[in-house]
């Protein structure tokens, strides 16, 4: 049989052909992997650990490239620094791709950091293995349940977590698929095998991520049993963690690039700027990685940290993104540097979302602006705009709509905020392309029935399609509408 990473056999004179994903490449390098980690020589760093001789402690669900640019670098960097068994099996809920980008390299891929300065790279080795959710399911429940499993991370996105519009679990999404449907299985068979709790760690960008995960996952756990869910409680934890490292879809021309510069093909090659920040709530139910090597930072309260990212960063980000693609810019920095958007989103960070905050007292907001601009200014991250545009009805109710609420309170006005909700309403109407987004269909249907003389209060409402508590004022409305039927 031939593996994913062997060249299709031609007639003489041919050229080699080898699929990666949906693309074919003519005359391929070898594909990384631990046969051909060493062809590399000293362009990157690589592992310092015996990759064969470290036990799985950790399991990952949601393999993106976000994960393998953050939390598998952290992971990595920890055991460079001496700290043993935590190699990570991944999962895959969704697609077949990242297993067959992966699994074909051994679990390795390159992190490339990139800034006007130029590039590092950098050949990570704590990704064992990935396993595809539809296909196998079993094995993916068994490395939950393994002795060695201690932490298991997460960045399924925000829909992963299968709220309703109330906030409750929707039992119609929690299926066997489903992180819900995994953990509940793995972890009765924790129990019932006598072994230790989990440490369940959320790195989605959701409020108190970890409360959240911890409430849902509960109400899963009782549907099978209320011993079972008494037993989470008391045996495994679920921190609360804040996130951050911009890091862009990789195209088709950074692999052919990476692969002239390397001698090898990475397939799972991830980019992503210099910056990167973890902070995670020190509240775990047994050992955990030495993340801390990498510059993970441990606190008792997460909360501060989490409000700032979520309303500064994201909510700008998603301001550029449906501003900046109705203005017919590609990526970020484009976008960033438009003379018309650049003061609504300065004003969107540092006087809307930073004055609804409350810092922590080594927390300056000011400060956290001023790089978010420059970071936002990149222009070697090549970010695009669509990418952070998907499945906006499950992010804007944090990023935006809290904020909005908040100096709702206070009879302030958030110009910038409307300005750009508006610009995701326009974005949803979908009258000739494709929104990707999970609420794409109830969007669509409200724009069909209520039009922009009525989509506020129709999307709004307490039967609308956003879990969120906000209510446009009448002055809201009006602003909002006003600005739907001047374009």
């Amino acid at each position: 049989m031939r593996s994913a990473a062997e060249p299709e056999r031609r007639g003489a004179g041919e050229p080699q052909r080898h699929r990666a994903g949906e693309r074919t490449i003519v005359n391929p390098l070898p594909r990384l992997s631990a046969a051909t980690l060493l062809v590399p020589g000293d362009r990157v760093a690589r592992p310092a650990y015996d990759r064969d001789a470290q036990r799985a402690g950790l399991v990952h669900v949601g393999v993106g490239a976000f994960h393998r640019a953050h939390q598998a670098a952290y992971t990595d960097a920890a055991m460079n620094g001496g700290d043993r068994d935590w190699a990570i099996v991944g999962v895959s809920l969704r697609g077949e791709d990242v297993p067959r980008q992966l699994n074909p390299q051994d679990g390795l891929y390159t992190l490339t950091e990139r800034s006007a300065a130029g590039e590092s790279t950098r050949v990570v080795g704590a990704l064992r293995r990935v396993l595809h959710g539809p296909t196998e399911r079993d094995a993916i429940v068994g490395a939950l349940a393994a002795a060695d499993t201690r932490v298991v991370t997460f960045t399924v996105t925000e829909k992963g977590y299968c709220r309703a519009a109330d906030g409750a679990l929707d039992a119609t999404l929690a299926h066997a698929g489903s992180i819900y449907g995994l953990l509940t299985d793995a972890l009765d068979a924790r129990h019932r095998a006598g072994r230790s709790g989990l440490t369940l760690l959320s790195c989605d960008n959701l409020a108190a991520n970890g409360a959240q995960l911890a409430r849902l996952l509960a109400s899963a756990l009782e549907r099978r049993s209320s011993e079972l869910r008494a037993w989470f409680e008391r045996e495994c934890a679920c921190p609360s963690s804040m996130v951050d490292r911009i890091v862009p879809a990789t195209t088709d021309a950074d692999r052919d690039a990476l692969a002239a510069h390397l001698g090898v093909r990475d397939e799972a090659a991830v980019f992503a700027e210099p910056f990167t920040q973890w902070v995670v709530e020190d509240r775990f139910a047994g050992p955990r990685p030495a993340w801390h090597a990498a510059g993970a930072q441990f606190t008792s309260d997460v909360h501060a940290y989490e409000q700032a990212k979520l309303r500064m960063l994201n909510g700008a980000h998603s301001a550029l993104a449906y501003l900046g693609l109705e203005r017919g810019h590609t990526f970020v920095h484009q976008a960033a540097e438009d003379a018309t958007l650049a003061p609504l989103i300065e004003r969107l960070m540092r006087i809307e979302a930073a004055g609804s905050l409350a810092p922590a007292p080594d927390q300056d907001l000011d400060g956290y602006a001023d790089a978010l601009l420059a970071r936002f200014g990149n222009p070697a991250l090549q970010h695009r705009l669509a990418q952070i545009a998907m499945d906006g009805s499950q992010k804007i109710p944090q990023r935006w709509l809290e904020t909005l609420q908040f100096h709702q309170a206070r009879g302030r006005a958030c110009p910038s905020i409307l300005a750009a909700l508006a610009a995701w309403l326009r974005h949803v109407r979908a009258d000739t392309r494709r929104v990707d987004d999970p609420a794409a269909m109830r969007l669509a249907d409200c724009w069909r029935q209520a039009g922009s003389a009525g989509i506020v209060d129709a999307i709004f409402s307490d039967t609308g399609p956003l879990v969120t508590s906000w209510r446009p004022t009448p002055a809201d409305r009006a602003a909002l509408t006003a600005a739907l039927q001047a374009h």
